[in-house]
């Protein structure tokens, strides 16, 4: 990480938002020294915008939260894809930026583009190193720390969240057609590309 160096946020609108969570990537690729960054320079801009942040990173879940990316992480991750191991995988694929966001977002075959997934083929999920798991769950709570630490009050930003209306959750809620990711034929048909970068290990239904 480059040291001295300083952003400056006057806004955080869902351009700035994008800008900033990108900019931590050029600054390091080590997942917990991007918290650190993101965090000491949210915590150098209003209260308001902290929370701004939090809302745009809330709303780049929702094209991602599907039953069609949750097969997709199921497919990377050889079936071990939990409720909470996709809860964790939203964010890790928000954090890839947006253009890679977006490209996931159109058609979750389409991560077998991304640089991070294409690293992990040919290694079994017990060979990743802890980098380079693709969860990040610690990237939801960068904007609650940097709040609280303004405010000295824990969980300050949720009041300020619920005075906008706005809606916080803390699972999966997809609201696509289900469809059985540990069904072969199914695999084959939706992700085809990811299902040759990751065949499975584990038994699948034919």
């Amino acid at each position: 990480m480059r040291d001295g160096q300083t952003v400056t946020v006057l806004d955080v609108n869902i351009t700035e938002f994008w800008k900033f969570l990108e900019r931590s990537a050029e600054e390091t690729a080590d997942p917990t020294q991007r918290l650190d960054w993101l965090t000491i320079r949210l915590s150098r801009v209003s209260v308001e915008h902290i929370a701004d942040f939090q809302v745009h990173l809330e709303a780049a879940r929702r094209p991602i939260d599907t039953y069609a990316m949750w097969g997709a992480a199921n497919q990377i991750m050889d079936g071990f894809c939990s409720g909470d191991g996709f809860w964790y995988f939203q964010p890790w694929l928000i954090g890839q930026g947006q253009r890679w966001w977006h490209h996931a977002a159109q058609n979750p075959d389409n991560l077998a583009d991304l640089p991070a997934v294409r690293a992990l083929a040919g290694r079994g999920p017990r060979e990743w190193a802890d980098a380079d798991w693709p969860h990040w769950e610690e990237l939801a709570y960068v904007a609650p720390r940097a709040y609280d630490r303004i405010t000295g009050r824990e969980d300050s930003i949720d009041e300020a969240l619920d005075a906008r209306g706005h809606r916080t959750y803390s699972n999966p809620e997809p609201t696509d057609q289900r469809w059985d990711s540990d069904s072969l034929a199914q695999i084959e048909q939706r992700l085809p590309r990811l299902a040759r970068l990751f065949p499975r290990q584990q038994y699948v239904k034919p």
